[in-house]
């Protein structure tokens, strides 16, 4: 649950925002902020989540910090996301869109990942179209800013992928694929999201009904999943609920069951 000192906002004067202070000089505390909202992710507490996102989301707007409320806006895009809330996720796209182009921040790393956040979620409900030129504004900031091997390039090819896949490109699609798995196997962490891509991968391989490649990429994702070295948290338990779905879609029903029970009991733990 929420308590009254999550609802409190840091006094200090506020970053310049184009050469003008927030309006009462006050600006949220936005690591704090996203501090608690792990909390609540690990925990599976997507109602105080959304209750968290929705407060300093208002607080940030009445005191004109717009680059905290760009900060909360992105987190609360992602979170509509996953509770499928289309209306607000798009409106949320929308406003972080507007708040990039106010702050003339258009340019920088974090105004990418703005961008991928927001296309991601377009191409979640079924606008991957109109995804594409986000997509494209994402790539070519990292590819001016980023190592290759950095691995918010493993975020962007396993979700641009997707799109692919949606709009039928399914040789892009299999190469954003691949340059994800390249990209993230070369970063400690990385397991987690190459098995979520190996999973992307069976899906676009049932489009030419390639059977043992499916099967293969099934198997490298289940393999990846049970790496001891993996720290068993709220996100391995995320992963593991996204991955389920699709093994009980391909008949591995035992192993999405075993899947499910351990995020379950992850969550439990937290």
């Amino acid at each position: 649950m929420i308590s009254k000192e999550d609802l409190k906002y840091d006094m200090q004067p506020c970053c310049d925002i184009n050469g003008k202070n927030a309006r009462y000089g006050k600006r949220i505390d936005v690591r704090r902020v996203i501090e608690k909202l792990d909390s609540f992710f690990n925990k599976n507490d997507l109602v105080s989540a959304g209750r968290l996102l929705e407060y300093w989301r208002t607080e940030a707007e009445v005191i004109g910090d717009l680059n905290g409320e760009l900060s909360i806006i992105s987190e609360m895009i992602g979170y509509y996301r996953k509770t499928s809330e289309k209306e607000k996720a798009l409106t949320a796209v929308s406003r972080a869109v507007t708040l990039i182009e106010i702050l003339k921040n258009e340019k920088t790393v974090s105004a990418a990942t703005v961008y991928l956040n927001a296309a991601t979620t377009l191409k979640a409900f079924g606008k991957a179209a109109e995804a594409m030129p986000l997509y494209e504004k994402a790539y070519t900031i990292y590819k001016e800013n980023l190592d290759e091997n950095d691995p918010k390039f493993g975020g962007f090819y396993n979700n641009v992928g997707l799109a692919y896949a949606d709009i039928g490109e399914k040789e892009k699609a299999e190469k954003a694929y691949r340059s994800a798995i390249s990209v993230m196997m070369k970063n400690i962490n990385g397991k987690p999201e190459v098995a979520i891509t190996y999973v992307n991968l069976a899906h676009l391989y049932e489009k030419d009904g390639r059977k043992e490649d499916i099967k293969e990429a099934l198997n490298t994702a289940k393999t990846l999943l049970e790496d001891k070295s993996i720290p068993r948290n709220g996100y391995y338990a995320f992963v593991l609920s996204k991955c389920a779905p699709s093994f009980r879609y391909f008949d591995y029903n035992e192993i999405a069951e075993k899947m499910e029970k351990e995020g379950k009991e992850i969550y439990e733990r937290a």
